[in-house]
């Protein structure tokens, strides 16, 4: 079924904008694949044994693509015929996401591998092909008369799992098309995929940062996963000498970059407006019965609390003792702890510890994917950088890290974990047509789990100084997530206007843009370099349009959700686990009412940017003193 929503399976498997790096290893040179101890590789072969046998079921999705299509125009002959070609449809989509997951997660291993470049290719290409031979679904499904299909389900037992399924789609009747054109947009999606997979391979693959002085004063390779590393240097000339280096890799190529972006936002816009919507971002929101208002709150909210931001920058200049604040002093502690590394074997019972808050069940799902070969661990020569989690129905969930023995590392592994489990506990209690959750839902579980993992850190902190690096690190938490990633949704907004405005667009007109958002974001008290202006060029998720909204959203979320939970409120960790279990058997604004949060209201996000400024006052005393 997932397929038949669009582009979803083609994009699922997109990294988060954390820049890590494989830790353990000479910092001038990054290990060969080959060379990574196996504890720290996931077991790709619980999904295919070998490449033999994703050919086989590759092969298989062939012959049962031929077989559904036979089912085209009886659909409505009678309901079990009607059920027959969903429950097919089904096992289908279960393997092309088996296939596309095994293909994609190998090629991530090391992007220059040509035998896995093929296989992705081969993979991207059998879902275009997929989709076009089920394009005649949908359509023919709408077709029936509603008293047909009450009928169909009365007497069926089968189809009653497909209600909810059905109603969704009946919702979204009008801007589903005729079979032909369905079709025809089919086959235009896999050239429409074009923009992503340049930028991707561009990226990960082609583009070179050439070398800088490191800490120790010898030269060493920039790498996306050690430019985090570097930017939370105490040595501002290593900070200033990266922030440099990684921006000209991506002005050398302003004109390409450019280009392709605008494509990527030029095909958003047509298939927006062939599926009659009024925006590409009412587009992407009408995907999970989210209203244009939430997006459009958010952006407000954060706006009236840019005051906040500006005081916290401030107090980050006057603690680093700065006389300018530059853009490459955002990452840099401003107090630096006694946690400074943190083996992962250690990571590992943090996070543990951390999260005991959610209780025994959730305790030993966690053990088990933290031990299980769930987690590819290290960075590799041509990994793909950053983190994610993902993984096919019927199989655990994977997590790519690139970890670093840091506190920041020991973040993102229990904020992936956290993906995971959802997606173990979505997987386990519901059937495949409801296991996948919309995007909207996706940074709740991930935040709670750094919510309660802060607080742990914070309640057991051995000093001042470490408490107060802990705050830091907390409202370096809203700071990236809720600020930040608010302003590249608003980014967002503005150059998909222009586009479906037919208004020109040029990588000079896309770098004026994010650069005065900079300016407005972070205000007078830090000097916005001129470099930050190419920043849109290295976010992967532009490419998947009206995403990062909802880091913002599900960080509001989750904040209300931890602090109930932490106080102790059995009913919303009840309804917590009742979310994570639901997948998408609810609307994501429904699922959050479990946990007693409704998106609808500017509630969340004020409540959370309070918190905010609450923690900011607390640290703000401590560094007083």
């Amino acid at each position: 079924m997932k397929i038949l929503e669009g582009k979803d399976l083609l994009k699922a498997h997109k990294e988060h904008i954390i820049k890590e790096r494989g830790a353990k290893m000479n910092q001038n040179e990054v290990m060969k694949r080959e060379d990574v101890p196996k504890e720290f590789k996931w077991k790709i072969e619980d999904i295919y044994e070998n490449d033999a046998e994703w050919q086989k079921e590759y092969e298989m999705i062939k012959e049962k693509m031929l077989e559904l299509s036979g089912y085209q125009g009886i659909l409505s002959r009678d309901s079990q015929t009607f059920l027959s070609a969903l429950e097919l449809n089904d096992t289908i989509n279960m393997l092309a996401e088996r296939v596309y997951g095994y293909a994609n997660q190998k090629l991530h291993e090391n992007a220059g591998n040509s035998t896995y470049q093929e296989l992705s290719n081969k993979a991207g290409m059998l879902l275009s092909e997929l989709s076009a031979k089920l394009a005649f679904l949908v359509p023919e499904i709408l077709n029936m008369k509603d008293e047909v299909l009450k009928r169909f389900i009365d007497e069926e037992e089968g189809l009653k799992l497909y209600q909810t399924y059905l109603t969704n789609m009946i919702r979204k009747k009008e801007h589903i098309l005729d079979r032909e054109t369905e079709e025809l947009l089919a086959e235009v999606e896999e050239i429409a995929e074009g923009p992503d997979q340049i930028y991707s391979l561009f990226n990960h693959a082609d583009l070179k940062f050439g070398e800088i002085i490191g800490p120790d004063g010898k030269k060493v390779e920039l790498t996306h996963g050690r430019y985090g590393l570097f930017m939370e240097s105490s040595n501002q000339d290593i900070r200033k000498g990266a922030f440099k280096a990684m921006y000209q890799g991506y002005l050398n190529f302003k004109n390409t970059l450019g280009a392709v972006f605008v494509s990527n936002l030029k095909q958003e816009a047509f298939f927006s407006k062939v599926r009659k919507y009024p925006s590409s971002l009412e587009a992407a929101l009408d995907a999970s019965q989210i209203p244009v208002s939430v997006y459009d709150h958010l952006i407000e909210e954060v706006h009236a609390h840019l005051p906040v931001m500006y005081d916290y920058l401030k107090l980050r200049k006057k603690v680093l003792g700065l006389e300018e604040l530059h853009m490459y002093d955002l990452y840099v502690p401003m107090i630096h702890s006694s946690h400074a590394k943190v083996p992962y074997e250690e990571a590992k019972e943090i996070v543990c510890k951390g999260l005991e808050p959610l209780g025994e069940e959730y305790q030993k799902v966690l053990k088990e994917g933290l031990n299980g070969g769930w987690i590819d661990v290290y960075e590799n020569q041509g990994k793909r950088s950053g983190a994610y989690s993902w993984g096919p129905y019927g199989t655990h969930p994977y997590v790519l890290l690139n970890y670093q023995d840091n506190l920041k590392n020991v973040f993102t592994l229990a904020h992936e974990m956290g993906h995971a489990i959802h997606s173990y506990y979505s997987d386990q209690n519901q059937p495949y047509v409801y296991a996948g959750y919309k995007i909207f839902v996706a940074e709740v579980a991930s935040t709670v789990n750094e919510t309660l993992l802060i607080h742990y850190l914070i309640e057991n902190s051995q000093s001042e100084k470490e408490k107060a690096y802990l705050l830091n690190y907390f409202l370096e938490q809203f700071r990236s997530t809720l600020y930040r990633q608010t302003m590249f949704a608003e980014f967002e907004k503005i150059v998909h206007g222009m586009a479906e405005a037919k208004e020109p667009l040029t990588a000079d007109a896309l770098c004026d843009i994010y650069y005065q958002l900079n300016q407005l974001y972070y205000g007078d008290d830090v000097v916005i370099d001129e470099e930050i202006a190419m920043e849109w060029a290295r976010i992967p998720h532009f490419y998947t349009p009206f995403y990062v909204y909802q880091y913002a959203t599900g960080f509001s979320a989750a904040i209300a959700i931890s602090k109930k939970i932490l106080n102790g409120d059995e009913k919303t960790l009840d309804g917590y686990l009742q979310f994570l279990r639901s997948g998408s058997s609810m609307s994501p604004i429904e699922l959050l009412k479990l946990c007693g949060v409704d998106m609808t209201k500017k509630e969340p996000v004020k409540e959370a940017l309070q918190v905010f400024r609450g923690y900011l006052t607390e640290l703000s005393k401590m560094l007083d003193k």
